[in-house]
């Protein structure tokens, strides 16, 4: 039977990925994989990380099954990074939580809920987006639509054309919004315009599925959530996915939840019993270590206080690197504007260079950025700077 299968292409990213590893040629620079880098191009593990396994080995009596949705503590704290602990979402108990392989399982669950209950759904997706998001809910069987979000042209958040396209979609759809940190422009909605997709939502009857992969890498866990928090008001609905790789840099352990909300706490235990159907037929139940080290800093006031001093350390140099990065090209004399990016969030932005220039970088440099010209802000260090901008200036 496999006799007949074609080769399927590798994956955009990871393939890039692939190849760079394949690579000789010294000094190569890997800006296109979604994984925050220090300035040793290292992948860290927190010391909070470590504080938190040691507790976790010391103390772990069993390997026992978890519960179909996790912990309950798990849900609880997790609830609390996303809208506070005195939100009326948590008091009003409107929210329930399941603990996910990673944003990606809270993805592929929440396709499968919406898919079970809600057939005749399409979820409308950011031009562009993530490249997997569309496979993601394909794969689940729900139809994609998308809505216009970034100018190439001004480098910025075409709001207008954004709310035009969702004032058209039909009541009943679903909208998927990045938290914040956009994946792949950097670019984020203002406060003023988080209100107002909010107040368009909720009068089209539209339902918001946000996809929270980076709480903390923009401005903090709370101004990162201001978006989130738009949508948090009594009787709203949401699904909202998180995951857990890159604020806590447990990519490895693929940590991440789905947090339903409903306009009432009856409404979100009925939903909830569905997304534990969905959870039962798809991988059973969750691992448990990553989950564990998140609850245990969470719960603790040292262990996460030093991990919210770790998670701003990276957020930092992160900008620090766009802010670098600007005035390296421009000390190299390259006049074209790249102004843009030191105002971007999070560890993405589209760099404005295109499919040829991204093909010489990789030919002629061993510079790997996705297609699109999406760059890993995160990729960039003091040291492989300089070459990074004289091979982009010799490309321009």
């Amino acid at each position: 039977m496999f006799d007949v299968l074609d080769q399927a292409p590798p994956d955009a990213i990871l393939g890039l990925n692939e190849q760079f590893k394949a690579d000789p040629r010294p000094g190569k620079i890997n800006l296109g994989v979604g994984v925050y880098k220090d300035a040793q191009n290292q992948t860290p593990v927190l010391e909070s990380v470590k504080t938190a396994e040691s507790r976790i080995l010391e103390t772990e009596k069993s390997k026992g099954y978890l519960a179909i949705p996790g912990s309950v503590e798990y849900g609880e704290l997790v609830r609390a990074l996303l809208f506070g602990h005195e939100h009326e979402i948590l008091q009003a108990n409107r929210a329930a939580t399941a603990h996910t392989p990673g944003g990606t399982g809270a993805l592929r669950v929440a396709a499968d809920f919406l898919k079970r209950k809600f057939p005749g759904t399409s979820i409308w997706l950011s031009d562009p987006t993530w490249a997997n998001h569309k496979a993601i809910f394909g794969a689940a069987g729900v139809a994609t639509q998308s809505y216009p979000y970034y100018d190439h042209a001004t480098k910025s958040l075409d709001f207008d054309a954004m709310t035009a396209a969702l004032r058209e979609a039909p009541a009943g759809d679903a909208v998927l919004l990045h938290g914040c940190c956009h994946n792949p422009s950097g670019k984020d909605p203002n406060a003023e315009q988080w209100a107002a997709l909010a107040e368009l939502l909720t009068e089209r009857g539209l339902l918001p599925v946000f996809d929270f992969a980076y709480q903390g890498f923009g401005d903090g866990l709370t101004e990162d959530a201001t978006g989130l928090r738009a949508f948090a008001t009594p009787g709203r609905e949401m699904l909202v996915c998180s995951s857990f790789s890159k604020n806590f840099g447990l990519y490895n352990e693929r940590v991440g939840a789905l947090t339903i909300v409903g306009a009432d706490a009856g409404a979100t235990e009925r939903a909830f019993s569905h997304v534990k159907i969905s959870i039962r037929a798809n991988y059973s139940n969750p691992p448990a270590h990553g989950g564990a080290v998140v609850q245990t800093i969470l719960a603790d006031t040292e262990l996460r206080a030093q991990w919210e001093a770790e998670l701003a350390a990276m957020r930092g140099r992160i900008n620090e690197m766009r802010s670098r990065f600007v005035e390296t090209l421009a000390a190299k004399g390259v006049s074209q504007d790249f102004s843009f990016i030191a105002e971007q969030k999070g560890m993405f932005s589209f760099s404005g260079l295109n499919p040829d220039q991204v093909q010489r970088l990789r030919d002629e440099h061993a510079i790997y950025i996705v297609g699109s010209g999406r760059i890993n802000v995160a990729g960039m260090t003091p040291e492989n700077m300089g070459p990074l901008c004289d091979a982009i200036a010799a490309v321009l």
